[in-house]
């Protein structure tokens, strides 16, 4: 009975020793899309640091206090208000009081052009699509811009390669995805809260392609040389 006792008081502090780690401080999460592309791929799997802004006590919703708030250029793993249950994994390119604006392409903050060496950009024919749910953005127009155009913000048109300049609240961040082209992001469905970043990818601890058509990709299509790289 001692053996059996004393082996399930090492299996329950081994449990329980992991639930704390997992809750406050690493999570693995999964790349499932292609929105970060080069910095993250589709297969990439990640060690996030749950820490380093804060961890929330489940069922209290208390925050532990992190060390960092997030700055721009800083990768971040979020709960977006439009579909909270699930992670999504952008950059932070405007953090609150910032003015950000896109022009063909160009993202300007706080009227400086920024030469972005981790964007991508795969369309390259001209085509600038029109999304109808982007009309958040006129809310935060700047008065300057809206005054522009036509008086008011009815006439404010924006569009994946074109829009702001806007004015991000206290409390919220703005994010994009490294993909420019082919990514769903603060562009079309607002301000991430602050509250809602859960953390900060640290390292790619495995990868593989999952479009491999080898069988068993996850053991035959293995990125090696993704293993161990820092998420920056």
């Amino acid at each position: 009975m001692r053996v059996i006792w004393e082996w399930s008081r090492s299996l329950g502090l081994a449990i329980v020793l992991f639930l704390v780690v997992r809750i406050f401080v690493v999570e693995a999460f999964k790349i499932p899309t292609s929105s970060m592309e080069n910095t993250l791929l589709v297969g990439d799997f990640l060690l996030v640091n749950k820490a380093v802004y804060g961890s929330e006590v489940p069922l209290f919703g208390v925050r532990i206090p992190g060390w960092k708030e997030p700055v721009r250029n800083d990768v971040i793993v979020f709960n977006p208000s439009h579909d909270p249950l699930k992670n999504y994994v952008k950059r932070v390119v405007g953090v609150p009081g910032d003015t950000l604006a896109m022009r063909d392409k160009v993202l300007y903050v706080n009227g400086i052009a920024l030469t972005e060496d981790y964007a991508r950009h795969t369309d390259r024919t001209g085509a600038d699509a029109i999304h109808s749910n982007m009309s958040w953005q006129r809310s935060h127009l700047l008065a300057s811009e809206a005054g522009r155009r036509r008086g008011d913000r009815r006439g404010y048109r924006p569009s994946r390669d074109n829009w702001g300049p806007l004015s991000v609240p206290e409390g919220g961040l703005f994010v994009l995805g490294d993909n420019r082209d082919n990514s769903e992001d603060s562009r079309y469905w607002g301000f991430v809260s602050r509250d809602a970043v859960r953390g900060q990818p640290w390292l790619v601890y495995f990868s593989f392609d999952p479009a491999s058509l080898a069988s068993i990709a996850w053991l035959r299509a293995v990125r090696w040389g993704r293993l161990g790289e820092r998420v920056r």
